[in-house]
Order: C-alpha cells, then sequence, then structure tokens
C-alpha cells in the first residue's frame, strides 16, 4: 500500500511543482506528518527531492528529474482505456493525437496488461450523446479550446435567446464542457464566470492576449454548482399533479429527473392515483412538458397552468375532429 503511495506521490511531484505537505496530504488523503515521512523514503531511496520554504516554497524534484511509467497493475491499464473519449478528441481537434497516443501506450504494456486492455476496448464502448438528437455543429470549438489551451483571450460572437439577439464578448476561457453531446465554453468576464454553448458561437478569434488562471477555479466544481443553479433559476413555480399508476412507472422516462425525484414524495389516494408536487418552468413551457404524460396525469394546480393545458387540448381535438370530417 505504502509503495504505491509512493509512486502517486512521485508522480504528482512530477505533474505540478511546488507541492506543499498540505497539498499532497489533501491529494493522497493521509495526514501531512505521513507526507514528510514519504518524501524521506523517496530521498532515501535516491528520488532527487528536496523542499524550499517561504511563500512559494514546498517539495520539489531536481529539474530535468523524470522517471518512467511503469508498475501499472491491471485494473489501472483496464482504466487507462475506458478513459477514453474518442468522439470527444475528435471534436475537439485530437482525434488524431489520441488514437496515435492510445497506440504509444498499448505498444508500451506488457504483453499480458495490452491483451486486458483489448479486452477493456472490445466489451465498452461510451456513447455520450443523448438519444434522438443528432450531433450539434460546433466549428469553432478547436479555437476554443486552442484558447484554453493557451490561457489566451478570445473574441467571440455569440447568439443568444433575449435581445440583442447577437452579442461580441472577449473572455478570458477557463475550460470545456461535454453535457450530453453539447459542448459548453466556462469563460471569464468582467471577473465572472460565465457558461456559452458552443454550438451558438458563430466565431471566434483567438487574440494574442495571455491571461492568469483564477487560482481557485475547478472545473468540475464550478459546473456542479452551475447545473443546481440552472435548475434553481429556470424551476420557478410548481404544480400539482395526479398521476396513474402506471404514470408513475413511466415518469422518470417521460419527465426530467428533478420532476421525477420530487415524484417519489407522492401521496397515493384512494382511487389508486398519487397526488405529487412537481417543480416547473414558465407555463408555456410546463405545458409542452406535461403533454408528455397525456392520459396518464392530472393538473390539479395551478389553475392558470390547468386551463392552458385544456386550452392545448381543446385546439388538439378540434383540429383532428377537422380532419376526420
Amino acid at each position: 500500500m505504502r509503495a504505491s503511495r509512493l509512486v502517486s506521490l512521485l508522480m504528482l511531484l512530477q505533474a505540478r511543482q511546488p507541492r506543499t505537505a498540505d497539498e499532497l496530504a489533501a491529494e493522497l488523503e493521509v495526514s501531512p506528518r505521513t507526507v514528510y515521512r514519504d518524501i524521506e523514503a523517496l530521498s532515501a531511496a535516491g528520488i532527487p527531492v528536496y523542499g524550499e520554504s517561504g511563500h512559494d516554497g514546498g517539495y520539489r524534484l531536481v529539474d530535468g528529474y523524470r522517471t518512467q511509467l511503469t508498475g501499472l497493475t491491471r485494473q489501472e491499464a483496464e482504466a487507462l482505456f475506458l478513459a477514453g473519449l474518442p468522439a470527444a478528441a475528435s471534436g475537439l481537434g485530437l482525434g488524431p493525437v489520441a488514437a496515435n497516443t492510445a497506440r504509444k501506450l498499448l505498444a508500451a504494456l506488457p504483453a499480458e496488461l495490452r491483451t486486458h486492455a483489448d479486452r477493456v476496448r472490445e466489451r465498452f464502448h461510451l456513447d455520450a450523446a443523448s438519444w434522438y438528437h443528432g450531433p450539434e455543429a460546433t466549428p469553432q470549438l478547436p479555437t476554443v479550446s486552442d484558447a484554453v489551451w493557451q490561457q489566451r483571450r478570445v473574441r467571440i460572437r455569440y447568439q443568444r435567446w433575449a435581445a440583442p439577439h447577437e452579442a461580441s464578448r472577449t473572455v478570458e476561457p477557463h475550460g470545456v464542457v461535454l453535457k450530453a453531446g453539447q459542448w459548453y465554453l466556462v469563460a471569464r468576464r468582467s471577473g465572472e464566470f460565465r457558461t456559452y454553448r458552443v454550438a451558438r458561437i458563430v466565431e471566434a478569434v483567438l487574440l494574442d492576449e495571455p491571461f492568469e488562471r483564477a487560482e481557485s477555479f475547478e472545473l468540475g466544481r464550478y459546473w456542479s454548482d452551475y447545473l443546481e443553479d440552472f435548475d434553481a433559476r429556470r424551476h420557478r413555480g410548481e404544480a400539482v399533479l395526479r398521476l396513474s399508476p402506471e404514470g408513475v412507472r413511466l415518469l422518470p422516462q417521460l419527465a426530467e429527473p428533478a420532476i421525477a425525484r420530487a415524484a417519489a414524495s407522492g401521496v397515493v389516494e384512494a382511487d389508486g392515483w398519487t397526488r405529487v408536487v412537481v417543480p416547473i418552468e414558465q407555463p408555456e413551457q410546463a405545458v409542452h412538458d406535461l403533454l408528455r404524460l397525456g392520459p396518464l396525469a392530472e393538473v390539479v394546480a395551478p389553475q392558470e397552468l390547468r386551463d392552458r393545458l385544456a386550452e392545448a387540448l381543446t385546439s388538439m381535438l378540434r383540429r383532428y375532429a377537422e380532419v376526420s370530417g
């Protein structure tokens, strides 16, 4: 166990330095005291690691020292090839590079591990796109990703829902996210982080203007907070529904997760139908969403939503009656 941790410690120092004992302890999920002992062990084993004091201090490796990637376990070799995202790499303009990297890694593995890696590639495939939607056209994605890698500002021309429908912005790109087959740019503008759908960027110009990344920024944490805030902002109201037993069963397939989660705490009434309170967006959007449930659900409240749904159904019935006649 300690040997594996020592290898991990060495890899962390190779990836970025200096690293303080507290930072290394957090990464390895051990105490700083354990890190001190491990640093001593590495030094005793001949690894040229040393510590620097001061504000910018920490542990470093002697300049130019690198170790080879060795000691992969079977599970690590399998996980290595599970981590591949061919479609994502292609979207970023790195498809051939990713494929070539995989070939080199595969060739470098011992025969036994190479066999296990091949088994993973033959048996598991990741398709990140959502059902019933083709991939979005994202011609500006390579430029945007270049700006992220190079830490340079980029000027974008962006299509918005609100007026004015097209706006120009100069932003500091901190990362890109692939969500259900759609790419998003996370960038800082005027000191605040914002999210832009890459498919709506109609022009992107990479500027010769470097910027300093926000030290505290973590892309994964930002995205998680963004999704939570997004749901809170768009779900501005609630609706009371009655769901048939079949409606309860099919709800996770017919409605978004936020509605399905809320419905899990519903109350079953005497006739077998379940009364639930679910979050909704604006009434116009809620009508479209709830029409999916058809006769499996009844809107009880608010009255405005009930009336709008009744109007939509009456209009549909009239249209079908005209066609039949």
